[in-house]
């Protein structure tokens, strides 16, 4: 199932086998499409979809809060390769974007910027992608990383688009894939 457009913004998941334990909800797979790129592994068993399930369930709950004053910075490479020098190598630089260390990587955490990974193994493929609320715009900036803590600049999106149309998304996928899981025979743990 793919819900939205993918050359702008798309969710696409398949459903190999459900579970009644809402834990692991189902086995399958979860991509984001971001500006005609996919990110996340897209094979039938790549992951189970709990964490992906509610990680949208999140997004749409906290519509508005993922704020931070750098989220115009127009360079989405910048950003990215900040955050990833933030969060994993071993020497980071004092400041990003003109904001100490210890804050910046705070408010990609108390925002909560990461959309994926979300916690389970569907983007072991070195996907990240990080969301933005800039007024009644979402901006969403994906990439793949590289051994070095920096993207992949030939896998790097960066999309603004309305947040109704960004929202919107999330949720058609929330709900239709609800349906389908519902739909379905259970396997049990």
């Amino acid at each position: 199932m793919i819900v939205g457009n993918p050359s702008v913004l798309g969710i696409e998941s398949s459903i190999t086998q459900a579970y009644e334990r809402l834990s692991f909800r189902a086995l399958g797979f979860f991509v984001i499409y971001v500006g005609g790129h996919c990110y996340g592994n897209r094979s039938p068993d790549s992951t189970m979809l709990a964490c992906s399930y509610d990680e949208v369930e999140r997004r749409i709950a906290r519509r508005g809060s993922h704020t931070v004053p750098f989220a115009t910075e127009s360079d989405a490479g910048k950003l990215a390769d900040a955050f990833r020098n933030t969060m994993y190598a071993e020497k980071q630089q004092e400041s990003y974007f003109g904001i100490p260390l210890s804050e910046f990587r705070n408010m990609i955490q108390l925002k909560h910027l990461v959309w994926a990974p979300d916690g389970d193994e569907a983007f072991d493929d070195s996907s990240y992608v990080l969301q933005f609320d800039i007024r009644d715009r979402v901006r969403v900036i994906a990439f793949k990383s590289t051994q070095d803590y920096l993207h992949d600049p030939s896998t790097l999106s960066d999309v603004w688009l309305a947040a109704d149309d960004f929202y919107n998304v999330l949720q058609h996928w929330h709900d239709a894939f609800e349906a389908e899981w519902a739909s379905m025979p259970k396997a049990s743990d």
